[in-house]
């Protein structure tokens, strides 16, 4: 099952340019992976809907 599989390449913006997360240092690694995310969209929607 494993060879059958390709390779993901998570990319991320650094600096105004993109660049593959496989080529970060350990520390910029975990760091990266620590990120919590958000969705502004539903923030916006939802203060939209309350106001409406």
């Amino acid at each position: 099952m494993e060879e059958k599989r390709t390779k993901c390449q998570i990319v991320t913006r650094v600096m105004g340019y993109h660049r593959p997360v496989s080529q970060f240092n350990i520390g910029k690694k975990s760091e990266f992976y620590q990120r919590k995310y958000f969705q502004e969209s539903s923030i916006n929607s939802k203060f939209v809907k309350d106001n409406s």
